[in-house]
């Protein structure tokens, strides 16, 4: 099989594309150079690019680098600032894998003659009667089957997932074995595109959108401090308020962009027995009755069901979710789709 690999630079990526050559594909290597401007974290440096063309040149791989910048920045970066200016709190790592990695890579992949795409994710692909799913990846720890919930048949259908069978450990002992400079690399973890050193997140925003100050209010409507930039508080945020020492935490329930207005209040009131959802995606037929819903990258699912009215209805209410983020439905392992919260 020809098959066109992924390569972050990362010891993930690497080993997938040293496990599928083994197994005798013929297996290119390729990265993506997406993100042009200042950047510490993530996996878009000129550093990762040459981390992956030696990995391919140990291997004996060929490889390329392919500029996707134009489309990163209007289908992730700019759509990013936007949910932002609007109250939203997106995942931008989710929407390059559905508008880039699993869309533009896999259409050019496709002009250019390959069987199959690969990549480094810790997920497992798995037939069911009803089609492909993505399952979980056997490491819990860094099982990334979430951010892969937006993938349909056809995509899955020319996905390869080599590592998904493997612990981070046994990942890192197979590259050692192998000689690769990056096996003791740490993750990315970070958005590629916003720069700890340059203000983080809260930096990039106002250099984008100018910074909007909001007043913080208890649920009253007390007020109690203020915020340089109101489209960079998210709900469920405790720190950065300007509240100075309290009885008790106080968290983020409410922001209200077009007022300026932040609310918090206690822990107790981000609980709701319903979180509203919108753009459900099912990987093959929708799926009714209790599921295991997620609501972030690591986070701890709960038992919940989607009703018809685009809404996840809690067995036991649960924290709301910020809207823009992503909620994953599991069938035990098992993806069975996803929403944005709303």
């Amino acid at each position: 099989m020809r098959v066109l690999a992924a390569m972050s630079g990362g010891v993930d990526s690497s080993v997938a594309a040293a496990i599928l050559a083994e197994q005798g594909h013929n297996v290119v290597g390729v990265t993506l150079k997406l993100w042009g401007g200042e950047s510490d974290t993530g996996c878009c440096s000129v550093s990762d690019v040459e981390d992956a063309r030696r990995v391919a040149d140990l291997l004996g791989l060929q490889h390329h680098v392919f500029n996707f910048g134009d489309a990163f920045d209007q289908r992730v970066v700019t759509p990013y600032v936007d949910d932002h200016a609007v109250g939203l709190t997106p995942n931008p790592c989710i929407e390059c894998n559905r508008h880039i990695k699993f869309d533009k890579l896999m259409v050019r992949a496709e002009a250019l003659g390959f069987d199959a795409v690969a990549t480094g994710h810790h997920a497992r692909l798995e037939a069911t009667g009803g089609g492909l799913r993505i399952r979980r990846g056997v490491d819990d720890a860094k099982d990334q089957s979430y951010v892969l919930y937006m993938l349909g048949q056809q995509q899955m259908a020319r996905l390869l997932l080599p590592i998904g069978q493997l612990t981070k450990a046994e990942v890192r002992e197979r590259a050692a074995e192998l000689g690769l400079r990056n096996s003791a690399k740490p993750d990315s973890q970070d958005v590629c595109f916003i720069a700890n050193r340059a203000g983080g997140r809260q930096g990039f925003l106002s250099r984008r959108l100018g910074e909007s100050p909001g007043i913080v209010v208890d649920v009253d409507g007390t007020e109690l401090s203020s915020v340089e930039a109101v489209q960079a508080v998210t709900i469920g945020q405790r720190r950065g308020l300007n509240l100075g020492g309290t009885d008790e935490p106080r968290y983020v329930t409410d922001v209200d962009i077009t007022a300026g207005l932040v609310t918090v209040g206690r822990r107790e009131d981000l609980f709701t027995p319903i979180q509203e959802v919108t753009r459900i995606q099912w990987a093959d037929s929708p799926v009714e009755g209790p599921m295991d819903i997620q609501v972030s990258a690591h986070g701890i699912p709960a038992a919940g069901t989607v009703n018809e009215e685009g809404a996840v209805r809690w067995h036991e209410p649960q924290r709301r979710v910020a809207p823009g983020q992503a909620v994953v439905f599991y069938q035990g392992e098992l993806v069975a789709g996803g929403a944005v919260a709303a």
